[in-house]
This record gives structure tokens, sequence and C-alpha cells, in this order.
């Protein structure tokens, strides 16, 4: 059975996207720990970081670093963190997280979000993405 994250990249679940190539996705969390809290995945479903080959190890951390300028212009932050655990998804992921502190790290802690929030946010970021 395919993951979710596969079911989005198949368009099968909607999901707001910030961008995306022919090997990789960047999308809005739908349950964000942190405003912008943003998840980078290979289209390629492999459920293991560690498994995945050179070419797509290596081009997921560069793609994820394409997004996280248009992160900081766009969610006031000290910086973006970056965290891969791969035990909610069987299918590898990155989280892009916006952090103002250690404590905006907490994976226990969600953050109340609407669709309209997510939607807004997500054209704000990819809007930066072309400056």
């Amino acid at each position: 059975m395919a993951s979710i994250f596969s079911r989005i990249v198949a368009g099968e679940i909607p999901a707001h996207k910030i961008a995306e190539n022919e090997d990789f996705l960047a999308f809005l969390d739908a349950f964000p720990i942190a405003q912008g809290h943003t998840l980078v995945i290979p289209k390629k479903e492999v459920d293991y970081i560690f498994d995945l080959d050179d070419r797509l190890y290596t081009g997921l951390f560069a793609f994820a670093k394409t997004i996280v300028p248009a992160l900081e212009k766009s969610v006031p932050c000290l910086r973006i963190g970056v965290s891969v655990i791969g035990l909610e998804v069987p299918h590898v992921h990155v989280h892009l997280l916006p952090l103002n502190s250690m404590a905006d790290a907490d994976f226990t802690h969600k953050i109340k979000t609407s669709q309209e929030e997510l939607a807004t946010l997500a054209e704000k970021i990819r809007s930066n993405l072309a400056q």
C-alpha cells in the first residue's frame, strides 16, 4: 500500500505544495509543530533515509536547501532547523522547522492551524522562492 506521501505525490490527497521537481516535493506539514513547518520528500517511496541511493540522498538535502531562504523570508525565526526521524510515515521525509528556541522542535506539541492559513502561508513561501 502506498504511503500517504506517495498518495500526495500522485495527487490522490491534497497538500499545500511549496515546490517540486522531477524527484522531490516540498509541502507544508498538515499537523505542524511550528508555523511554516515544511516536509521535503523524494517522490520515490523509500522508507529509511539511509536506504536512498547517493543521488537521491544528496539531492534531497540540496532541494531542501533551496526552500530555506523562502521560509526565512516568510516566517519570523532565528533559523531553520532540520530533523529526520522517519518513524511516523514509512516514506523518507526531512522536516524544515522555523525555530526561535529549542522548545519549537518539540514534536509532541502541534499548533492549531486552518486549511486557509496553510494555503495563505504556502502562497507566501512560494512567492518568496521566486525572489
